[in-house]
């Protein structure tokens, strides 16, 4: 596994070249996580990277647990004073122009501003580790694969339990049952279940609104497995539902699935988007279709590449995608479909295919 890690570094310090620059500094967690394995979050420590070494600055708490497991080329160092022995690192590195995340919060920027010696400018690289993981290696794809298997087969088992009188918020928990015995570690959002009038809210977070006879519930969920998460959508009927809500139902499948046949290497996520858009909107509903087509998925719910009408992101291949429709009908009810698809070298793999999308009445 640290060879995926020291991989990544070397990325890093080859665009940090490019770039005129000599040094990071990683404070995000994901971005820590990502360049070296350390899972202790936003705030709980630093990376220092110079063109061909890098520190991990953290406290005790993780000292036992990381001292034998950094990549090649990361050493560690405790310390309480985080940002004090980032400046000290980055001068011992020889460090004389230090790039930080854009999102570094202000007061850190500040403080780290104040500690820099003149002769080291500081400067925001935005987006720099982001746009490297949003291409996965094959350690990433294999947990990916891993968290899209326990969703689908979780989502499968659910399916039994959804009846009328069921409220949302014990779907979701028994979702989340599920999901953890098919070894997922947590879920990566609130989860999503939204039923009659509420499946027409693109984020229904589930409510104590108990689920009716003859209504849509739209389920939405993300779970971590190996540190990397699934997002999956799928729309079930109970009962009987209106023909209004069967047609949209017909009309979002069919443009999941259109969206879903041209991914390729090269395709912008414009383009992804307007197949599915065009045929909601050749339908009749381009209106009620609210949202982006899909992101990128991985160590967050939401990385690049972008899907949707403005994107000109270029699907690359081992790039991670969601494809995920929808119509929503106010005070009647919605419908969403998603799928995670990985960009290959020929065309493209659903990871969730065996999850069926075909109109599904329960108690009818």
């Amino acid at each position: 596994m640290t060879k995926y890690y020291e991989a990544r570094l070397k990325k890093l310090q080859a665009l940090l070249t490019k770039l005129d620059l000599d040094g990071m500094i990683v404070y995000q967690g994901f971005n820590t996580k990502y360049l070296t394995g350390f899972e202790g979050g936003t705030g709980d420590g630093v990376v220092i990277v110079s063109l061909n070494q890098a520190r991990l600055i953290t406290d005790a708490r993780y000292e036992e647990d990381y001292k034998n497991r950094l990549p090649e080329g990361v050493d560690l160092k405790i310390t309480r004073a985080y940002y004090e022995d980032a400046v000290a690192t980055a001068q011992e590195f020889g460090i004389k122009h230090l790039a930080f995340e854009a999102d570094l919060p202000y007061n850190i920027y500040d403080y780290l501003d104040e500690l820099l010696p003149a002769n080291i400018e500081f400067d925001a690289l935005p987006s720099a580790i982001e746009t490297l993981r949003e291409v996965k290696d094959e350690s990433e794809l294999a947990a990916l694969r891993l968290a899209a298997t326990a969703s689908v087969k979780a989502f499968q088992d659910l399916i039994p339990f959804i009846q009328p009188g069921k409220t949302e918020r014990e779907v979701a928990n028994e979702l989340d049952r599920l999901q953890k015995k098919y070894g997922a570690e947590k879920a990566s959002f609130d989860t999503i279940v939204a039923s009659g009038y509420r499946s027409a809210l693109p984020h229904g977070e589930a409510t104590d609104k108990v689920i009716a006879d003859g209504e849509l519930v739209t389920i939405d969920f993300g779970y971590y497995v190996d540190g990397y998460t699934s997002d999956v959508t799928r729309t079930i009927a109970v009962g009987q539902v209106s023909d209004e809500l069967k047609e949209i139902y017909d009309i979002v499948k069919q443009a999941n699935e259109n969206a879903i046949a041209i991914v390729k290497p090269g395709i912008s996520g414009s383009e992804i988007d307007k197949v599915a858009r065009d045929y909601i909107t050749e339908h009749g509903y381009g209106q009620q279709y609210n949202h982006g087509g899909g992101h990128g998925v991985g160590l967050d719910i939401h990385e690049g590449p972008a899907i949707g009408p403005r994107s000109s992101d270029e699907m690359q291949v081992g790039h991670l995608l969601t494809i995920e429709p929808g119509i929503y009908l106010g005070g009647k009810g919605g419908v969403r479909i998603e799928d995670d698809v990985i960009v290959t070298a020929d065309g493209y793999e659903n990871l969730t295919a065996d999850l069926s999308k075909d109109f599904l009445m329960i108690g009818a």
